[in-house]
């Protein structure tokens, strides 16, 4: 498939099937864009109602192809979508794209349309872009096969930009901010060819230096995950854009593709683990592949931004501090340099004002950027200022900006709050430098957030899977394999692992009960142990602090009366700050380990985090500093923090755990673990096992 896709893309010779010599059809444009693309294309457009369109032989039928093209487009309905995209493969074509749905109302006993259209180039070893998508650009290769007429011609560039969408994808080649593409394409719903095809072939291109993408759901989870490892592994930036978030959202993504859109938190998870940046709209892609596609990295550090408003200067503060974007703290000799250049009464900080009298701006400002540049606690500087039409024509912020970044090789940008305002003129000047102009104070002050948040990433050490204990690897696959685990063996698989556990006992009577609570020693707690009790609190099946045997007899005889004979019996743990950990499986990527705000507080709260084994300690803490209640493990109101290395070791076990036995595991809940100054102990444990996956 990677050599089909490469020749689609690049495809020299294409078939046009339903070209029309109707100014405004579809075949019309479809035909018109097709010619448009390079020098060295050769185009044919097939419809039996002609012999000839606008000086181009047209042939009846693919079938009178007299050799195999690299590319045919589908310029028909969906009615014949099956019968042309046989005929495609018959004449031995490498590729084709499919505008159309591909609906088509369903039948008892037949297999959906987009099924056998798949079937069918998969069959003939075709890549297939599309269906429902407004098909592909390639500028480095002159192919344009656009499912609509497009008059602008956009800068060829470094930008990959994948979209599930097919106005975004219209939308981003007209961009009025000079982003510069080497291939754009609508992925459709990807019937054959899906979006980690693309990735790769993005990565093989020299050209490449960002990747974009707007996605609705991972097709190919595993294709998906490897591609972009792959494009971690050669620092090439990766800017998602993941529509589906909401329960809503992702019942419409369903809806319209048909794709499976999955939980969010998954997505979270598979991002933070192959360094992808995540934004949320798209302004703020914009703003990142603006920024990232300078080629300029974040060194250590902050950033620094200059300021001609003190109020302004306050909003992009309150704004930074609400993001966490983190300001530089700047040297002493770099605040008495700055000193030297403010009017009376300016503090020479960062972020900093530096209006004052207003005389020789470029060079003030152009100084204060330097100055600023020149600190070693600085990664980046902004110069953030309300770009707009000076009347006397006065380019003093234009010249102080690119004056500036040509004097450094950190990243400099121009951060305009008023993105209404900007001036086109003035922000072209800017950008045709090579200095990133971003439009917006939220969106890009996210954009600087992902520069250093990439920078980060790139740092962290790649995750090395522990070594497998092979007999406990085979001991727990034979358990799992067999009957549901009983409260202990679920705590006995825990420990096994490296979590610190309660001791745990189960048992069916109540002599068996008073005798593990006598092995245990008093006080102990007592639950129901029986099957599918998933929530036994709110079923009042955990009766706690039992200190002698009469208590636990009576608490005992309650239980067996109303939830059944089985029970465990556990020591008890001091208090602490709880929390969640689990193992849940995601339809789409497989196991997934989780933390969260523990106790009843787990389900109340939705305070979690998701990440995609295997887990290293940086990552794990990672996991933990995304929760709310991350504040309250460092302790507040004169309580001690928790041990949040016992919290990390426990997060990263739960991580070999899931590497290990994940396939056998639907479900593993430990709640709550506690935490506290002197470790983490989990108090209770339940493991929910499936069949494994024949393989």
């Amino acid at each position: 498939m990677t050599a089909a896709v490469r020749v689609m893309l690049e495809a020299r010779t294409v078939a046009v099937v339903g070209a029309s010599a109707r100014p405004g059809s579809f075949g019309s444009q479809l035909l018109g864009e097709a010619r448009a693309g390079g020098p060295g294309v050769v185009v044919t457009p097939v419809n039996p109602r002609y012999d000839s369109i606008n000086g181009l032989r047209c042939l009846p039928s693919l079938g009178a192809l007299p050799a195999p093209v690299d590319l045919v487009l589908l310029g028909v309905p969906n009615g014949a979508l099956e019968e042309q995209l046989t005929a495609a493969a018959e004449a031995g074509a490498r590729s084709a794209v499919i505008y159309a749905s591909g609906y088509e109302p369903a039948a008892p006993g037949r297999t959906p349309l987009t099924e056998r259209l798949a079937a069918i180039a998969t069959d003939a070893g075709m890549a297939l872009c599309g269906g429902n998508g407004m098909g592909f650009w390639n500028l480095d290769h002159g192919v344009r096969a656009l499912g609509f007429q497009e008059n602008a011609v956009p800068p060829i560039g470094p930008v990959t930009f994948l979209s599930a969408s097919g106005s975004a994808f219209s939308a981003l080649l007209r961009n009025n901010r000079r982003i510069g593409f080497n291939l754009v394409v609508s992925t459709g719903q990807e019937f054959v060819t899906g979006l980690a095809d693309y990735i790769e072939y993005a990565l093989d291109q020299p050209t490449t230096r960002v990747v974009s993408i707007l996605m609705e759901a991972a097709r190919e989870p595993a294709a998906l995950r490897a591609a972009l490892e792959r494009a971690a592994t050669l620092d090439v930036p990766v800017v998602a854009l993941k529509v589906g978030r909401s329960a809503r959202a992702a019942e419409l993504v369903t809806a319209h593709s048909g794709a499976l859109a999955g939980e969010d938190g998954a997505y979270e998870a598979l991002f933070d683990a192959c360094d992808v940046l995540r934004v949320h709209d798209l302004d703020e892609l914009c703003d990142t592949v603006e920024l990232l596609s300078a080629g300029r990295r974040a060194g250590a550090g902050g950033i620094a931004s200059i300021h001609d408003s003190g109020a302004e200067r306050a909003l992009v503060v309150d704004a930074a501090d609400e993001l966490g974007v983190r300001f530089a703290a700047i040297s002493d000799s770099t605040a008495a340099r700055l000193g030297a250049l403010l009017d009376p009464g300016l503090e020479p900080v960062n972020p900093l004002d530096i209006w004052g009298t207003g005389s020789d701006t470029r060079t003030l400002f152009t100084e204060a950027l330097r100055v600023m540049a020149d600190d070693d606690s600085v990664s980046a500087v902004a110069l953030s200022v309300d770009l707009v039409r000076e009347h006397d024509g006065d380019l003093s912020y234009v010249q102080a900006v690119i004056d500036s970044a040509a004097a450094t090789t950190k990243p400099v940008v121009l951060l305009s709050n008023a993105h209404s305002s900007l001036d086109a003129a003035s922000a072209d000047l800017v950008r045709a430098a090579g200095v990133p102009v971003l439009e917006g104070t939220m969106t890009g002050l996210r954009a600087l957030r992902h520069l250093l948040r990439l920078r980060d990433q790139r740092s962290r050490p790649v995750v090395e899977p522990a070594r497998p204990d092979a007999e406990r690897v085979d001991r727990w696959r034979a358990r799992l394999a067999g009957a549901p685990l009983r409260a202990s063996e679920s705590m006995q698989l825990l420990a096994d692992y490296g979590i610190r556990v309660a001791r745990t006992e189960s048992a069916d009577t109540l002599s068996g009960a008073i005798a593990g609570a006598t092995s245990i020693g008093y006080p102990v707690a007592l639950k129901a142990d029986g099957p599918g009790l998933a929530h036994k609190s709110d079923a009042g099946g955990v009766l706690l602090g039992l200190t002698d045997e009469g208590a636990l007899a009576d608490a005992y005889l309650d239980l067996a009366v109303r939830l059944g004979p089985a029970v465990s019996v556990s020591s008890m743990v001091g208090t602490g700050v709880e929390l969640a950990l689990g193992v849940v499986r995601d339809p789409q990527l497989g196991p997934l380990v989780l933390v969260a705000a523990g106790g009843v507080l787990v389900e109340v709260l939705s305070d979690r985090s998701l990440g995609l084994p295997p887990l290293d300690r940086a990552r794990a803490e990672a996991m933990l500093s995304r929760l709310r209640v991350r504040a309250v493990l460092d302790g507040v109101r004169g309580r001690p923090g928790v041990d949040i290395d016992a919290v990390t070791d426990a997060v990263v076990a739960l991580s070999t755990l899931a590497v290990e036995l994940g396939d056998l595991v639907d479900a593993l809940d430990v709640n709550p673990l506690v935490c506290g100054p002197g470790g983490a102990v989990a108090v209770d444990a339940l493991v929910v096992t499936c069949p494994p996956v024949p393989g």
